[in-house]
């Protein structure tokens, strides 16, 4: 009695929990708190976020959305429009002009700028699917995105990223698509096609906030054509309109999106973007009113044969019957889109890649189970369960299985895409565990409903562990000693100073410094081959003046990524091994897997070195104990080719081999024997050293209301000027012998250029390089002043 009085009960509290006006206050709150958590933290999330919100800071300095952005990619600077589109930034922007009166800083109006989207993907997902199934499907789809760390990552706080606004726009089109299945018309027949407008403005209006918005037309185009194959199967004729309306709707998207691509700026194959050209070329297309590469081909190609295909449905559902027939039809369909995908999925595959191996490396990597759990936990395991659905024969589970179809192999080919996926592993996997839920119902065995109800219960719950603890894990990799070494170089520097460093640093050098590195947001570009080429000992000062560097950091962030470095560089043979401290009372003692160090100081250290399953003694030993770092004896002969270098600040040791101790990057972070070209001027004692690259330097000030370009180690005899509007056109160009002198004095008629690029040469060579923009110089001069050390 007592059994089925607690069984009624929680079926009474289960029932109203479900009810929406419970169920989306309580899955808002938990997907609130969830994606808060990064909140506590001092400085933002991975990478990326620091440039964003470098550049909204810097045009709202300004009072303007600039295109020259002088202070990333030295020593050319950044067109902001052929990155991403003006929505990426003017958001947060945004966000912030609305809640500053509320006393919210940009600093933290951009952190919850992806709290808000994530949360409200989330609501419209529990509205699509309370709409096309039913409340215990909308309750555990919406649960299950909330918790799972494959949709939390990207869409909290601190972590702002434009794949964000793409699920945010398809939620809100999947909205629209159950709206005008599940509509019961008042006055006229067909009302309902009013509503599938709404996916053709969402997939429109997604183009002008992520440069990579393109799968959205995909899984909106499957969900169209899904729905049609469903509404033929199951007789529902009528309603195979409803998928040729959604998929026309698409059309309007892309006139959309091309037509705000010429205010916003164009997506990543764009008519004024690189790749938009070389796919082109290597395609032989070419641009026409459609602006977009993407676009282009969508409305040529994918669009017509969805179209053809539905169309040819609806004229087959009035004289095909019967319903083994009608599968043999879609069988067929089936057999040709296999046939059409294995033929052109090798121009799928090479646009996919170029598109996203701009992402960082680890996040084009083929998708492991390990990561599979990471985002998901079991939720992903319970996908098959969808399967069921198809019992109730409802047209719902074709429009979700369109957007299966799409997001599920890309999430297995890429982490990248683990977050784009987790949309429809969350809503196909929530209507799965329904269909359970309905077995349980129908079975009359105690102990299989028993277990049927733990799998309910226990993969939303199990599924939360995994996020919270996921979501827990992240930390900032940016640290204290990163800021205020850069904020160090922002004091020290001169405003049109280049930077090299690791292109993962890069946009720390934007946000903190303030300054242009050489590399930034890909390790798949050719400023950061350089970079990996320089940091090996590939590159030396003539390449480096070429580029106009000024400062090259070495850090322990690029020793750790050194076999990156490595791959970027295509270089092997090079060992470097990091080794932490293990605790052995007398001896300093380092380890890693394979590898083992031991030191005991004196005057003569006695250090050994295991590789493998032999011990021998080290080559040399350097030491680093507070800003000094020092070459010491050892005891006995060297018996191997290793070098080592202890730091006693931080508490750890690197192990090399001869090619790696060679190395730009060792000699600089790891010995105080380095080329007098290079002068140090930041060590924290073993995490960030930055050193100052000595050779004939322009340093950019002004005077009396005009730019001077002054001349550091001066031994140059000509000066390239290089105007430029904010669009990037070039308006001014001019070559000046400045040979003996000190200092040149822009000139104040450069046709209206905004922005000046500068080359400092001897004859044909190159000695320093810069970008600056002509009010940012006259406003401040944001460096130091400097002597000329020539004089």
């Amino acid at each position: 009695m007592k059994w089925r009085l607690k069984s009624e009960t929680a079926s009474h509290l289960y029932r109203k929990l479900i009810e929406p006006k419970f169920a989306v206050p309580i899955i808002a709150v938990v997907a609130l708190i969830l994606r808060l958590l990064p909140m506590h933290f001092k400085y933002l999330l991975g990478y990326d976020p620091f440039f964003h919100l470098a550049y909204i800071r810097y045009a709202l300095e300004k009072g303007e959305w600039v295109n020259f952005f002088p202070y990333a990619f030295g020593p050319w600077g950044m067109q902001i429009k052929l990155t991403q589109p003006l929505g990426l930034w003017m958001t947060p922007a945004f966000i912030y002009k609305l809640l500053h009166p509320f006393g919210v800083s940009l600093y933290n109006a951009f952190r919850i700028t992806p709290v808000i989207f994530g949360v409200l993907t989330i609501i419209f997902i529990y509205l699509a699917v309370l709409k096309l199934y039913g409340k215990r499907e909308a309750f555990l789809s919406a649960f299950l995105l909330a918790v799972s760390f494959g949709h939390v990552f990207r869409s909290m706080a601190g972590y702002y990223r434009g794949d964000n606004y793409m699920l945010f726009w398809y939620s809100l089109a999947l909205l629209g698509i159950a709206l005008g299945l599940t509509w019961k018309p008042k006055r006229w027949k067909y009302e309902r096609f009013v509503f599938y407008l709404i996916p053709g403005i969402a997939t429109g209006l997604s183009a002008i906030f992520w440069q990579a918005y393109y799968p959205i037309f995909a899984f909106v185009l499957a969900n169209a054509v899904l729905l049609s194959i469903g509404a033929f199967l199951l007789r529902e004729d009528e309603r195979i309109l409803d998928g040729l309306a959604i998929a026309l709707s698409t059309a309007l998207g892309a006139l959309i999106a091309n037509a705000l691509g010429g205010i916003f700026g164009y997506g990543m194959v764009g008519y004024n973007r690189w790749l938009g050209k070389k796919f082109a070329e290597e395609l032989g297309v070419q641009f026409g009113f459609m602006k977009d590469l993407f676009l282009l081909l969508y409305v040529k190609y994918a669009l017509p044969l969805a179209v053809t295909a539905i169309i040819a449905l609806i004229v087959l559902a009035r004289v095909v019957r019967g319903w083994k027939a009608r599968v043999s039809i879609v069988g067929a369909l089936v057999l040709v889109s296999v046939v059409l995908t294995g033929h052109y999925y090798g121009i799928i595959q090479n646009l996919l890649e170029k598109i996203f191996t701009e992402a960082p490396i680890a996040e084009t990597q083929r998708t492991s189970l390990s990561d599979l759990w990471t985002a998901y936990g079991p939720t992903f395991v319970a996908v098959p369960l969808f399967a069921l659905s198809f019992r109730r024969k409802n047209l719902g589970d074709y429009v979700a299985l369109g957007l299966g179809l799409v997001a599920i192999p890309m999430l297995l080919i890429w982490t990248r895409f683990l977050f784009i996926g987790s949309l429809a592993v969350a809503v196909m996997a929530g209507v799965g565990l329904a269909s359970v839920s309905d077995l349980i119902a129908d079975s009359s065995k105690k102990y299989l409903s028993l277990a049927l109800s733990g799998l309910v219960i226990a993969v939303p719950l199990t599924t939360a562990v995994v996020g919270v603890q996921n979501t827990l894990s992240v930390k900032p990799i940016v640290n204290n000693n990163w800021a205020r070494a850069l904020e160090y170089l922002s004091n020290h520097s001169n405003i049109n100073d280049v930077v090299l460093t690791w292109w993962d640093e890069g946009h720390w050098v934007t946000y903190f410094a303030e300054r242009a590195p050489v590399a930034q947001a890909s390790a798949m570009t050719n400023p950061s081959k350089i970079v990996a080429k320089y940091y090996i000992g590939k590159i030396y000062n003539k390449s480096l003046m070429n580029l106009g560097v000024d400062y090259v950091i070495v850090s322990l962030d690029a020793v750790e990524k050194f076999g990156a470095i490595l791959e970027t560089a295509g270089e092997s043979g090079y060992a470097m091994i990091l080794l932490k401290p293990v605790s052995t009372p007398g001896v300093l003692t380092f380890a890693a897997p394979g590898y083992t160090v031991m030191a005991t100081p004196g005057e003569s250290w006695d250090a050994k070195v295991r590789i493998g399953n032999v011990w021998g003694v080290p080559a040399e030993l350097f030491i680093e104990k507070g800003t000094k770092v020092e070459k010491v004896p050892l005891k006995g002969k060297p018996t191997m080719g290793a070098y080592v270098y202890i730091n006693l600040n931080y508490g750890y040791a690197v192990l090399m081999n001869a090619k790696a101790f060679n190395t730009s990057l060792a000699r600089l972070m790891f010995t105080d024997e380095y080329p007098k070209d290079y002068k140090l001027i930041y060590s924290d004692g073993g995490i960030v050293k930055i050193f100052k690259f000595v050779h004939p330097n322009v340093i950019v000030t002004s005077e009396n209301g005009s730019v001077v370009l002054r001349f550091e180690n001066a031994s140059g005899t000509g000066l390239g000027v290089y105007g430029y509007l904010d669009n990037g056109t070039l308006v001014f160009k001019k070559w000046y012998n400045v040979e003996d002198r000190r200092e040149f004095i822009l000139p104040k008629n450069l046709n209206g250029s905004v922005v000046v690029r500068y080359t400092y040469t001897k004859s044909k060579t190159v000695l320093d390089r810069g970008v600056l923009r002509v009010d940012d110089t006259l406003r401040k001069n944001k460096g130091i002043e400097h002597q000329d050390s020539s004089r």
